[in-house]
């Protein structure tokens, strides 16, 4: 039988191995090899790199634990899960071939199947954001000014979504009229999840599209701090399903968006 799982610890244990993974990202980025998956997606010997010293270390925090990584799923055994960590060692790949600076380090722990914590980390910004329960969102900025998260409240500004393109599809156009938004900033990486727990941005939707290790962390993040993640029919977001693929998404500040 699992003892009690207590997030909150898990989550500041991984903080210094998420800072040291972070360097050996912009370390790789120097001499980067890019490989395509079989699925036609490119990866890194930076990615594989960062994979390794995760799964590395909560092997050894939570043995008992199972770990999914986008970069190992192919030898995990398809299964009813409810209790495992989702890694996704690089996310925004594209972006890090390219040098840029949005790509971020994940790492969710779902719970019962649903994201209780998550921890994702820019290195490149030296933005690290952790949550682990409602009310308990918080970032980090350059290793030093900690932050609490709390996207609930009212700003006087203009409402601005985010979105994967710079070019956007007529749903996307639709929802963005319905909740009153005119502008709009395209992001690619889970760092989207992170920046409307952090109230710079209100919205983010997405048709089904992505992987729950692409999620994972950023949902637990954002309802921490207060948002509301659903589905785009309002239903909640469940993890561990056989494909792991993720429904669509609706992300909003608060539910006065």
């Amino acid at each position: 039988m699992m003892k009690k799982i207590n997030s909150e610890i898990l989550i500041k244990k991984l903080i210094p191995v998420i800072y040291k993974a972070g360097s050996l990202s912009i370390k790789y980025s120097k001499k980067l090899k890019v490989f395509v998956k079989k699925d036609g997606t490119p990866v890194t010997n930076g990615d594989l790199e960062v994979d390794k010293i995760l799964q590395n270390f909560l092997k050894k925090i939570t043995p008992n634990i199972e770990i999914v990584s986008e970069e190992t799923i192919k030898i995990t055994k398809v299964k009813k899960r409810e209790t495992f960590w989702l890694v996704d060692p690089i996310d925004g790949t594209n972006s890090y071939i390219k040098g840029g600076s949005e790509y971020t380090i994940n790492v969710g722990l779902i719970i019962n199947r649903k994201p209780m914590a998550g921890i994702i980390y820019a290195p490149k910004k030296k933005r690290l954001f952790y949550a682990y329960g409602k009310n308990k969102a918080y970032e980090v900025f350059n290793k030093i000014k900690k932050i609490k998260l709390n996207c609930r409240k009212k700003l006087i500004r203009e409402r601005v979504a985010l979105t994967n393109s710079t070019s956007l599809s007529k749903m996307t156009r639709r929802l963005l009229k319905k909740h009153n938004i005119n502008k709009f900033v395209s992001m690619r990486s889970s760092l989207k999840f992170c920046v409307i727990a952090s109230s710079e941005f209100d919205l983010y939707s997405a048709k089904s599209r992505a992987r729950e290790w692409d999620y994972a962390a950023g949902h637990a993040i954002a309802e921490g701090a207060g948002a509301i993640v659903r589905t785009l029919k309002n239903k909640k977001i469940l993890y561990g399903k056989k494909n792991f693929k993720n429904p669509s998404l609706l992300v909003r500040r608060n539910s006065k968006i």
